[in-house]
C-alpha cells in the first residue's frame, strides 16, 4: 500500500497553501505524502469519506493550561485539547523553573497532544490560588529560568509573566516581574508572553513599550483596566504601533479575558487578533470556552470568513512560533496533523468571559482528528 491513510472528497482548507476545493488528502509514515484530485482508494490501508464536510490542518492552540494534578488550572490535554482538533498546544506558564521538569515528564513527554510551553518566569509557577506567583519577587528568578530554558530548549518557546492586580497574582511585585521577563527571555534568545489585565500602568502603553517583534499579548480583547481600548472606545495608538513592530495580538478567551464588545469595536476599527487561542483551564472548559473550535466559531459571528479565522489556529501560530514547515499545513511533508469539520447552520448561543450572549448562525464541530497520519482515538 502507497498510504497509510487517506481523506477523500472533504473540502480543504489549508491558508498556508491558499488552497480551499474539493482535495484529497494521504498520509504514510506519520506525514502528508500526497494531496490531490482523486486519489486511488486502493492506495489505502484506511479511507475516510469526508463528503460534506472541512478539512483543515490540525489546529494550533497558543494559550493552554494542560499541567493537570499540579497547576490549579491544568486541564488534561488529550481528551480537551487534542480530541476536540487541537493537536499541537503551547502551555502558557503552568510551569516555572522550579516545577518544569516534572510538567515535561509526567504531561509533555506522556500526552498524545504535542505541547510545548512558556516557561513561567515565576519560579513555581501557577501552583495553587490562594498564594500568587508572585507574592514574593524572589519567585521571578532569571538565572533559574534561563538555566531551565537551555535545559528544554526543544519544548521551551518563550518566556510567560502575568500581570495582574489581584490576589491570584499577587501586587506585591508590581511590574518587576515583566521586566524579569524581558530580561530572561533576551538571554535565551526567546520571546514573551504577556497577560495584561488590569497591571499596575494607566494603560497598556507601558506594557508595550517593553514588547517587540514576536513577542505576544494573550487576552488582547479583555474587557478589564489597561486594554487596547482608550477611555473613549478608540484603539491606542501604541497597540497600532506594536503591531506594526511585529508584536502578536492573541485571542486567550479564558475564564475572564474575552468581552465582546471590546471585540466588536476593535475590529470596526480594523484591529483584528493575529492568533485565536482559547486560554483552556479547569474553570472554563465547561463553559464558556469549552475548547478552540468553539472560540473559532465566535469569530465566524464577529464576521471573519472561514479561512481567516481557520488561518488563527494553524498558518499564523505556526509562523509565530516558527514551525511554518512542520505544523498548521498539510503541504506534502508536513507532520501528519489533520481535522475533519462539521459546519453547523442554525442559531447557536455564543457566551464570552463576562456572561454576556450573542446568537450565531454557524458553529464549527470537530468530528474525527488525525495526528500523525492516524486517526486519533481516547480508547
Amino acid at each position: 500500500m502507497t498510504y497509510d491513510l487517506l481523506i477523500k472528497n472533504g473540502t480543504l482548507i489549508d491558508p498556508a497553501q491558499r488552497i480551499h476545493a474539493t482535495k484529497d488528502v494521504a498520509f504514510t509514515n506519520g506525514v502528508v505524502a500526497a494531496v490531490g484530485d482523486d486519489l486511488p482508494k486502493a492506495d489505502a490501508r484506511e479511507v475516510l469519506d469526508a463528503s460534506g464536510h472541512i478539512v483543515t490542518p490540525g489546529m494550533i492552540d497558543l494559550h493552554v493550561h494542560v499541567f493537570a494534578g499540579v497547576s490549579h488550572f491544568g486541564v488534561e490535554p488529550d481528551p480537551t485539547c487534542l480530541a476536540k482538533g487541537a493537536t499541537t498546544v503551547v502551555d502558557a506558564g503552568s510551569a516555572g523553573a522550579d516545577t518544569f521538569p516534572g510538567f515535561r515528564k509526567y504531561v509533555i513527554d506522556v500526552s498524545a497532544t504535542r505541547i510545548y510551553a512558556q516557561l513561567n518566569i515565576s519560579s513555581q509557577g501557577l501552583l495553587t490560588r490562594e498564594i500568587g506567583e508572585f507574592e514574593f519577587p524572589e519567585y521571578a528568578n532569571v538565572s533559574k529560568a534561563c538555566a531551565m530554558i537551555e535545559q528544554h530548549r526543544d519544548v521551551i518557546l518563550g518566556v510567560k509573566v502575568r500581570l495582574t492586580k489581584h490576589s491570584i497574582v499577587s501586587e506585591r511585585s508590581g511590574m518587576l516581574p515583566l521586566h524579569r521577563a524581558r530580561e530572561a527571555a533576551d538571554a535565551a534568545g526567546l520571546p514573551i508572553m504577556v497577560h495584561p489585565q488590569d497591571a499596575w500602568c494607566d494603560s497598556l502603553d507601558d506594557i508595550l513599550a517593553v514588547m517587540r517583534d514576536r513577542d505576544i499579548l494573550t487576552h488582547c480583547f479583555h474587557g478589564w483596566k489597561c486594554g487596547i481600548l482608550d477611555e473613549h472606545g478608540q484603539v491606542r495608538t501604541s497597540v497600532r504601533e506594536a503591531m506594526e513592530r511585529g508584536v502578536v495580538f492573541d485571542v486567550g478567551h479564558g475564564a475572564g479575558s474575552f468581552n465582546w464588545e471590546v471585540a466588536e469595536r476593535a475590529l470596526a476599527q480594523s484591529v483584528l487578533p493575529q492568533t485565536i487561542s482559547s486560554d483552556l483551564h479547569v474553570y472554563n472548559v465547561n463553559g464558556p470556552v469549552y475548547d478552540l473550535a468553539t472560540t473559532v466559531t465566535k469569530f465566524l459571528h464577529l464576521g471573519l470568513s472561514l479561512d481567516d479565522a481557520i488561518a488563527k489556529v494553524t498558518s499564523v501560530p505556526a509562523h509565530v512560533i516558527q514551525m511554518s514547515d512542520r505544523i498548521g499545513t498539510l503541504a506534502v511533508g508536513a507532520w501528519g496533523d489533520a481535522v475533519i469539520f462539521e459546519l453547523h447552520a442554525g442559531e447557536f448561543q455564543l457566551i464570552d468571559a463576562h456572561g454576556t450572549a450573542r446568537i450565531g448562525k454557524q458553529n464549527l464541530v470537530p468530528t474525527t482528528v488525525i495526528k500523525g497520519g492516524r486517526v486519533y482515538s481516547a480508547s
